[in-house]
């Protein structure tokens, strides 16, 4: 039986926690037995209100889009400075590295095998393919318009209804998912392309656009569902690995904020620190979630993880397989 293709998850996903300094060239090394190379750095200041900053190699390090906002990309040279052989090197900007502020970074190597690609493209206001590098269907997406921010961020989900590319989330907003056929033109990804229509958050005319695509790859992560059970003794998900990084979202009514988890702040049960994907604000420190050896726990009774009946959707990311090619299990936290 193969339990897993990835038996070292620290390859291509890692966490970082730092400390800033405001300096130039402050530079950030994963300290770990395993080096990566990042391509997505996700940065968000666990302390402070600060914007979510995301950047990518693809692009290129200086130019920064922000999750929780609708504005255009951002070139400065006080961004982040280059992605690095286990690591990455911040500017001087406040919401990468503010004196004395904590931070916290979600890290991505882009890889076919591990089911992450990074897509540029060019918009030209009618429907069109664009291709991908996963060598599989895309289970998640999000594209966003860089010249002008448009509207927003437009979020592919494969379980987010029963026909999820006529529909999309917007992960800067904590509406519902919204029908329409001019995100992604009502037609499903395949293991080469995916499909943009018309709207400025996916295909404005002459504009230029980034797409970030994740498919599930078994024992290091999934894209799924659950129902919400309303209850703080809540629903358990199984993932088949110990979860690093969590991003969930009530996919099926309005006004749920999307939450975000990871297995360093503070990094055991049953503390889990959450970040809000859609807001500036610091971290919250309620006890959410429970990260287990072969998935997770909904511990709070809260609208925006566990109202009964609503389809929630997540994107999950491996800390450890539950049992690895060689047959060994993991422990528990």
């Amino acid at each position: 039986m193969a339990y897993t293709t990835i038996d070292n998850p620290e390859e291509y996903f890692q966490c970082k926690l730092y400390t800033g300094n405001g300096s130039n060239n402050h530079a950030q090394t994963f300290g770990k037995d395993t080096a990566m190379q990042p391509n997505m750095v996700w940065i968000k200041s666990t302390s402070d209100a600060e914007n979510h900053h995301i950047f990518d190699s693809v692009r290129g390090a200086n130019k920064r889009l922000i999750a929780n906002d609708n504005g255009a990309e951002f070139d400065d040279a006080s961004n982040l400075q280059s992605f690095d052989s286990d690591g990455f090197t911040l500017g001087t900007a406040d919401g990468i590295n503010k004196n004395t502020s904590s931070f916290v970074a979600w890290c991505w190597k882009e890889s076919a095998t591990a089911g992450f690609d990074i897509v540029t493209y060019s918009g030209t206001g009618s429907a069109k393919t664009e291709a991908h590098s996963l060598s599989a269907v895309p289970h998640a997406f999000w594209c966003r318009e860089r010249d002008n921010g448009g509207d927003g961020w437009a979020v592919y989900h494969k379980n987010n209804t029963s026909a999820p590319a006529t529909d999309f989330l917007p992960l800067h907003d904590t509406e519902a998912t919204r029908d329409s056929d001019t995100r992604f033109n009502d037609t499903a990804p395949t293991s080469s392309v995916f499909t943009v229509a018309s709207d400025t958050s996916t295909n404005n005319n002459g504009s230029a656009y980034v797409a970030h695509l994740w498919t599930g790859k078994q024992g290091f992560s999934r894209f799924e569902s659950y129902l919400g059970i309303e209850d703080a003794d809540g629903a358990y998900i199984h993932l088949g690995f110990r979860p690093a990084w969590l991003l969930i979202k009530v996919a099926s009514s309005d006004g749920k904020n999307w939450h975000i988890y990871d297995n360093k702040r503070l990094g055991y049960n049953v503390d889990n620190n959450m970040s809000r994907a859609n807001l500036n604000s610091a971290d919250q420190t309620d006890d959410d979630v429970d990260l287990l050896a072969n998935g997770f726990k909904i511990r709070r009774n809260t609208s925006a993880l566990c109202d009964s009946g609503e389809t929630i959707v997540y994107w999950a990311i491996a800390e450890a397989p539950f049992v690895n090619s060689n047959g060994v299990p993991a422990n528990a936290r």
